[in-house]
């Protein structure tokens, strides 16, 4: 079972900074692409940056310049340090893995639980 726990998450002023981390945890072999996506109330879901296993990132433009994407894959983590933090930033932040060999079992397309993100004074 593929477990991704996301932190960092909480209440920061518009300007503000927050390190979000997702780790990854298990009988861990590889792991392709990890992505972070947010979600707002009323909102689709949408992709945030995402980051391949050579290092290769891509970004959405409303966050491009502000926000960076990184994995340390001895660790099976991924972080976003979010930078100059705008009330439109407010959602919850979700970690993404497209494929993860366990053991000898791949899985797909799974998800961790959330961890919440609010821009506000």
């Amino acid at each position: 079972q593929v477990q991704l726990v996301e932190s960092g998450g909480g209440l920061v002023q518009p300007g503000g900074s927050l390190r979000l981390s997702c780790a990854a945890s298990g009988n861990i072999v590889s792991i392709g692409t990890m992505g972070w996506y947010r979600q707002a109330p009323g909102k689709e879901r949408e992709l945030v940056a995402n980051i391949i296993s050579g290092g290769s990132t891509k970004y959405a433009d409303s966050v491009k310049g502000r926000f960076t994407i990184s994995r340390d894959n001895a660790k099976n983590t991924m972080y976003l340090q979010m930078n100059s933090l705008k009330p439109e930033d407010t959602a919850v932040y979700l970690c993404n893995v497209d494929r993860i060999l366990m053991g000898i079992r791949w899985y797909y397309d799974s998800w961790g639980q959330g961890t919440q993100v609010t821009v506000s004074s």
